[in-house]
């Protein structure tokens, strides 16, 4: 993984890379930002170049003989990892013996409690989804461990795993780095048994956190690491990569840069036929048009239906319904540059949008948050969705 692997964030590669050659790198890095601007991509990319022989970006860096033969056919850039060195070749398996990943788990059916769970229980499947590449959501990962309806966390068993490998010597005579991925899952006990360890790490150890919920995360870890906030990617970044690496038109590309509201993710998923997004665009247009009629009973099996998606989709689905309730209010508006809807989300506003005014749009937003809410602490589903479904026949009816 390289920094030209990255899409967009040329502030926060350069502000890494100044990092390194002024030779203060942090023993804790914070990577902070939200699902899809590229915060595990920089990750991984920060992580290569550190342990990279093909450069000079670390002068005290030990090179074996077999790395300075590999690294006199490399391309001399200093500001990225080569691609060339044994370094680099273990990197493009992810299997580098410095390289330590911790990331949440779950408990799989038949394993005892007395198993304390980490992240070597599942290292052929996180393995397997980086190989597919550095941008992926926790419901991926869920999917990947066959999780069914679990809530993964980062237990005990890791921080014991975790400071067990870092106690020992480098394999390759350079850094050690450890990135945990969404450390604000990691329950108490873990999160305290690391702390010791985060603050006063073994020599020449990197933690790169990479976070979507800083303020999960208890302050005490918080005030022992840099903190980097990674922004949504530019627009114009995701339209170039659509057209450079998937081959889409200007147009489209324009289009649907501009509706992924600055998420790789977003602009991926608008790609799919199949997408989770088509179908919670089907899902809202269920909802509003059997509100509109006030049909009850169907409604009722809408309710059920939702119902039956784990948590983590449920509460994304809800946030992509106050998405449309957004646009859809700024549609009536007409300005072209005011709206971020994709040609399908379009269609369906031309006709709907007149219904969401000012006279309820404060109120649909708000029934969305608190059913986000509810979901959130493991309030009934069926109960939750129905109430909403119910709520919004009231509100639709209002007129500004």
């Amino acid at each position: 993984m390289k920094f030209e692997d990255v899409i967009g964030q040329e502030d926060c590669k350069e502000r890494l890379l100044k990092m390194v050659h002024e030779d203060r790198i942090p023993h804790a890095i914070l990577l902070c930002g939200p699902a899809g601007c590229g915060k595990m991509a920089i990750a991984l990319a920060f992580a290569s170049y550190l342990l990279c022989n093909g450069h000079d970006g670390d002068s005290s860096r030990k090179h074996s003989d077999s790395d300075l033969k590999d690294s006199l056919d490399l391309n001399g850039n200093d500001d990225d990892s080569c691609g060339k060195c044994s370094q680099c070749v273990m990197l493009s398996k992810w299997a580098h013996p410095d390289l330590h990943f911790s990331y949440p788990v779950i408990r799989p059916a038949g394993t005892g409690s007395e198993h304390k769970m980490s992240s070597d229980d599942f290292a052929s499947e996180w393995r397997h989804m980086l190989l597919q590449g550095p941008y992926f959501t926790m419901d991926q990962w869920l999917s990947e461990m066959n999780a069914a309806n679990q809530q993964a966390q980062i237990g005990v068993g890791e921080s014991d795993d975790l400071i067990r490998k870092l106690s020992l010597k480098s394999s390759q005579g350079g850094y050690k780095v450890s990135i945990i991925w969404l450390p604000e899952r990691m329950n108490a006990e873990c999160a305290n048994k690391l702390l010791k360890i985060i603050e006063e790490p073994p020599h020449k150890t990197v933690f790169i956190m990479v976070c979507e919920e800083p303020e999960k995360l208890l302050d005490t870890i918080l005030s022992r690491a840099q903190r980097i906030d990674v922004k949504r990617i530019d627009s114009k970044e995701i339209e170039q990569a659509l057209i450079e690496r998937r081959g889409i038109d200007a147009d489209a590309a324009l289009r649907i840069a501009r509706s992924a509201n600055g998420s790789w993710l977003s602009a991926l998923e608008a790609l799919d036929t199949s997408s989770e997004k088509r179908i919670f665009l089907e899902m809202f247009i269920m909802l509003m048009r059997l509100a509109y009629m006030r049909n009850i009973k169907e409604l009722k099996k809408w309710s059920e239906t939702v119902s039956s998606y784990g948590r983590e989709k449920q509460k994304r689905m809800l946030s992509y319904f106050l998405h449309l309730v957004r646009e859809n209010f700024m549609y009536n508006f007409r300005n072209p540059q005011l709206v971020y809807m994709s040609q399908d989300e379009e269609n369906f506003a031309r006709k709907f949008a007149v219904f969401i005014n000012e006279a309820n749009v404060i109120e649909i937003s708000e029934l969305m948050n608190r059913a986000i809410k509810d979901i959130s602490q493991n309030a009934n589903a069926k109960i939750v969705f129905f109430d909403l479904a119910t709520k919004v026949i009231v509100s639709l009816i209002k007129k500004p």
